[in-house]
Parts: C-alpha cells; structure tokens; sequence
C-alpha cells in the first residue's frame, strides 16, 4: 500500500468569513490541515493541495455557486481582496515538493491529471482532508473508490457548515467504504 494526501480547497475563499463561499468549520481546521501536510511529509507520502481558482470572468464558476459568486465580490479570482483570494490561508502553505492541482468542480478527480500523477508515483490509497465534507470531500471520496483506490478521511482535518452535516456525510462515506478516523490515528505508510 502506497498513500497519498489530498488536501482539498484549503483556501482564503473557503477559510475567511469575509468570502460568501466561507465553509463554517474550514478555518478552525487549518491547524490540523498542515499537521497533516507535515506528518505527511515526514513519512514521505506525497501531498497534492487541490484547489479551485476561477476566471475573473466566471464562466467557470458553477451553476450553483454563481450568485454566490458574482455577489460576493468574486471569490477565489484574479483580483479577488486577499482574504477571498485564491491563495492559502496563514499558517497553510504547500512545500516545495508539494503537488498543486486546479480542479474545476466538487471532485479532485473530474477533469484533472491526478489520477495519472497518483499512478505514476504507485499511489494505492488516498487520505482527505479540507473542505467541505459533503461536496469536494465525498465527491472526492465516491471518485476514488469507483477508481478503486483506498480511501480514508481525516474526520478532524475536514469541514462542514454544521455538526449535523458533517457527521451525516463522514457516516455515509464510512457506510459506502471509506476508512474514517482522526489526524492522531492517521500512520502515514
């Protein structure tokens, strides 16, 4: 078994309360977010940061989050204030040897290289964290299994807006699969 760490829309537009597309629970999990990148790194799995960036244009923002959106002052674009901006919040950051990816909507896997990159470095198993729970995580989570990959969730380095969300969604991944534990049961192999 080999794992990789996919830490998922760990940005300002995501973490900042000032952001319309705030996720509740996102910034009091940042902590936990770069223990994770660092456990991970000492063991050396690889870590992929997954993230949204749209156009200042927003034909790609989806359908759904476009009020939102356009509302908001545009989050998560060029020219976008910092504190909705695209980038990372304090105290996140990826390393050097690090993976970026860009994806376009919920899933880490729809219309990206990761499955590729995963393959190529022998990547059996994939650990998530970020945010939201009940979007980007369990789409994330339903991709890989269908890709038959391993999947475990860091139950304390994932958000949700509220403690009924979260727990309903970690139960329905667990029940399809999915390994749910915590940062401090998580062994890196």
């Amino acid at each position: 078994m080999r794992e990789a760490l996919l830490i998922i829309d760990m940005q300002r537009g995501f973490t900042d309360p000032a952001s319309s597309l705030c996720i509740k629970g996102a910034a009091a999990t940042v902590p936990a977010c770069a223990a994770a990148a660092e456990k991970a790194r000492e063991r050396n799995v690889p870590v992929f940061w997954v993230i949204r960036s749209y156009r200042a244009d927003g034909t790609d923002v989806e359908k759904t989050r476009a009020a939102a959106w356009e509302a908001g002052g545009r989050p998560l674009s060029p020219g976008a204030p910092e504190e909705i901006s695209a980038g990372f919040p304090d105290g996140l950051a990826p390393a050097e040897e690090d993976f970026i990816i860009v994806k376009p909507r919920f899933s880490a896997f729809f219309a990206t290289p990761l499955d590729l990159y995963l393959r190529r470095l022998g990547v059996t198993d994939v650990v998530l964290a970020g945010t939201t729970t009940p979007n980007c995580i369990r789409c994330t989570c339903y991709d890989a299994l269908s890709l038959d990959y391993g999947v475990t969730v860091l139950s304390d380095c994932c958000s949700s807006n509220t403690d009924e969300i979260q727990r309903a969604n970690l139960e329905d991944m667990e029940r399809i699969g999915a390994g749910i534990i915590t940062l401090s049961a998580w062994q890196p192999e």
